[in-house]
């Protein structure tokens, strides 16, 4: 009787898997089988042993698994935690400031653009399309002040199929491009249209995210609203923390009645177990106490922190305050899009670290790999969703082949799947990632026409 009631098997795969879990960081499962769900959630996992009982307790045939190659693994979808879709135009330049010049100079004057849906939408369909090519399969973005923008970024990511949330920027400060900022009212109106207007769409993998800019964009009078509105809808909740010293400096001015960067934000119920704040560089130990009691999560974005000068995160730290952690790129601070990029520098940063204090425990490639996949899901407060190839879960995965024609990766012997995943963590790009799943739908490659 449960046979009838359960979802039919969609696809069954055969081969490698890698993935995270709650107690290894990185588990590798061979000649395993794994079979999708039309739901497109993983039904069962298996050794291909017992491919005869597996096929006939779900009720698929044998002959339609579907085979992975020798150089060929699955896992899961890379979590982009942080990134400016707004920013993407632009991304690859003007890396030539410090933060806040930075924001002055060119991040706002492109931002304001976006009024302009024709140039939101060649943009934002650019960056959702580059960023699942690179295996980005969850993406958390920051847009703009404009809530039909927005909006329409919304649209892009489900009609493209990629998870991802979407925050109307609310910023009621900013003196230095005119006509680029709102009112607190306008601020608050907009905000509560664009959730509703996205919600209403119903769209399976989209959600928005209350998202003030960061604490200097906001007064103290916005920041307690806005944490009101993702209170009442039970929304998460994104922004930026600690990200450079002039910038700390300056809440401290702004917010004297505060005793922390965080503080603020706690003070004004921004500080939640659906919270992603970027950065964190200069986080004191007091603050991480006050990231794990409410179940806040930080966005490590290392490209960002080091192409800006802005500073470099202690993960190691955070991960000893059991802090939630995900990686995201921070395009255009980052100038890459892609998460391997973010791996990469994830590891850079834990070098350097250790080469300014050798007592310092350099982070591993297969710690940085969970923090990319299970870690993002679980910043997101989505690791009951997606993250791993967990039975219920989401299929949310990339199929990587590492001898990919004319890619970046040479293999001069048989390696095994570890090494094949080390090499694609440290050589690989979107040429070795031949199809992206999300939630079960294959949507790299392509298929839909697609018009810029």
């Amino acid at each position: 009787m449960e046979n009838s009631n359960r979802p039919k098997i969609a696809n069954v795969y055969r081969g490698t898997f890698i993935h995270s879990t709650q107690k290894t960081a990185l588990q590798i499962l061979e000649d395993e089988l794994l079979g999708v769900d039309t739901d497109g959630k993983i039904a069962f996992t298996g050794r291909g042993t017992e491919l005869v009982r597996l096929s006939q307790t779900f009720g698929f045939s044998p002959t339609e698994v579907i085979q992975l190659a020798k150089h060929e693994f699955f896992m899961p979808g890379l979590v982009d935690t942080h990134i400016h879709a707004c920013q993407y135009s632009y991304a690859g330049t003007a890396l030539d400031m410090p933060l806040l010049q930075w924001l002055n100079t060119y991040t706002f004057p492109v931002e304001s653009h976006f009024k302009d849906l024709q140039f939101a939408h060649k943009v934002y369909s650019q960056v959702v399309k580059r960023t699942l090519r690179n295996g980005t399969t969850t993406a958390c973005y920051f847009a703009t002040i404009h809530t039909d923008a927005s909006l329409l970024l919304g649209k892009i990511a489900n009609d493209f199929g990629q998870r991802a949330f979407v925050g109307k920027v609310c910023m009621d400060r900013n003196d230095s491009v005119k006509h680029y900022k709102e009112t607190n009212q306008e601020s608050q109106e907009e905000t509560c249209r664009f959730i509703a207007e996205l919600l209403n769409k119903k769209y399976p993998l989209v959600r928005p995210v209350v998202t003030p800019r960061f604490a200097l964009s906001c007064t103290g009078a916005l920041l307690g609203q806005l944490g009101a509105i993702a209170k009442n809808n039970n929304l998460h909740i994104q922004s930026h923390i600690s990200e450079n010293v002039e910038e700390v400096n300056l809440v401290k001015k702004m917010f004297p009645d505060s005793e922390s960067y965080t503080d603020v934000y706690l003070k004004h119920n921004l500080l939640t177990d659906k919270t992603v704040m970027a950065h964190g560089c200069y986080l004191s130990d007091e603050e991480l106490v006050l990231f794990r009691e409410t179940g806040a999560s930080l966005a490590h974005c290392p490209n960002s922190n080091i192409s800006l000068c802005s500073g470099m995160l202690n993960v190691r730290n955070v991960l000893n305050h059991k802090v939630k952690l995900g990686l995201g790129t921070d395009v255009a601070g980052g100038y890459s899009a892609s998460m391997l990029d973010a791996v990469r520098r994830a590891l850079d940063t834990s070098k350097i670290l250790t080469i300014q204090n050798p007592e310092y425990k350099t982070l591993s490639f297969e710690e940085v790999f969970r923090l990319a996949t299970l870690g993002g899901s679980q910043a997101l407060s989505l690791d009951d969703q997606t993250g791993n190839f967990e039975v219920g879960k989401d299929f949310d995965a990339l199929r990587v082949n590492v001898a990919a024609p004319g890619g970046p990766i040479d293999l001069v012997q048989c390696e095994e799947p570890k090494i094949i995943l080390e090499k694609f963590l440290n050589l690989g790009d979107d040429r070795n990632i031949a199809e992206v799943f999300v939630a079960g739908k294959k949507v790299v490659p392509f298929t839909e026409p697609t018009t810029e």
